[in-house]
Parts: structure tokens; sequence; C-alpha cells
């Protein structure tokens, strides 16, 4: 389709450009990680908690349960249960990079693109970012870029290569 993107959701591919086509649902089904952490000037729960509310969900019940529940999956929760009035901005790198993954999954994407997202962390919180990733794929398509050539083979299932304007499928390395 010339001009079009197309982008499968819900099991059925559609051009994200045609008319009729909501910008707010792809939005929705769509989660976006900065290279750099970039928690919101407020308490981690309301961090994790903002998109919902941008929704208009007003259930605090519903976000405290759906804000518990991100904040599992990106492997955080147990580190920040007792801290959740306190402001994102002050975990660490590697907490903060887990706290954006959870307001991402907290409207339950079907896809994440990821920019570099291990690239500003040390060692420790890499492998911890890396295995959420490994964790995540079983429900979401990930999209990510990447630098770090030796850490593409750990995570991806598929690798391109972009090169002088051109995208290209790397084969297979046993």
């Amino acid at each position: 389709m010339e001009g079009g993107v197309e982008i499968c959701m819900g099991g059925k591919f559609r051009d994200i450009y045609e008319s009729g086509y909501d910008p707010v649902e792809l939005r929705r089904k769509v989660g976006l990680i900065f290279q750099t952490p970039n928690p919101l000037p407020m308490s981690v729960e309301k961090n994790v908690a903002f998109p919902l509310r941008l929704l208009g969900i007003r259930d605090r019940d519903l976000i405290r349960e759906r804000s518990e529940e991100a904040l599992r999956q990106a492997f955080l929760w147990d580190e920040v249960r007792d801290r959740l009035s306190e402001d994102g901005r002050s975990l660490s790198g590697g907490q903060q990079q887990r706290l954006c993954i959870a307001r991402a999954l907290v409207l339950e994407p079907e896809v994440l693109l990821l920019d570099e997202p291990t690239s500003s962390l040390d060692p420790k919180a890499c492998e911890m970012i890396e295995e959420l990733l490994l964790t995540l794929k079983q429900n979401c398509t990930l999209v990510i870029v990447s630098h770090y050539q030796e850490q593409v083979p750990r995570i991806s299932d598929e690798i391109f290569c972009l090169a002088g304007g051109s995208l290209s499928r790397v084969p297979e390395v046993s």
C-alpha cells in the first residue's frame, strides 16, 4: 500500500492512515519507551496511573489494581510498594526505566516500541530489563532499536539491520 502504514491490531491488519481509523485507539495499543527514562514529576503511583486517568478512568480500585499489576510485570512492585508516594524521579536509573515500562504496560498495549532501553543503565539494571523484555515478548510485540550487538540475539526473535537507508533481515546465527 503506497503511502500507508499497516499495523496488525487485534489480529487484523489496518492502514493507520485510512479515514475512520481512531488515532487514540492506536496510541492506547502502542507503548513507547525512550532511551533515557522519563518519569513524570509526580509520585510513583501517579506515574503509572497517569495513562488510565487520561482515558477518563476514575475507579480508584481499578486504577490501583491495574497499576500494581503493571509494576509487577515490570519487576518493580517489590522494590517500590512501600514508596508509592515518592517522586518517581527519585528512583535509580534502572528503576526509572522499569517505571516507564510499567506506565506503558498499564494500558495493556499490543506493541511496545523501545529505543535503546538499556543504554543508560548499569550492567545489573540492564540484565533486569533484558529479563523483563524476554517475559514481555510472550504477550506483546516488541520492536527494539539497539546498538548493542551482543544483546540483540539474546532478546530477539528476528533481527533487521538498517544501513544506507535500506532495511534488511539478518539471517539467523547459530
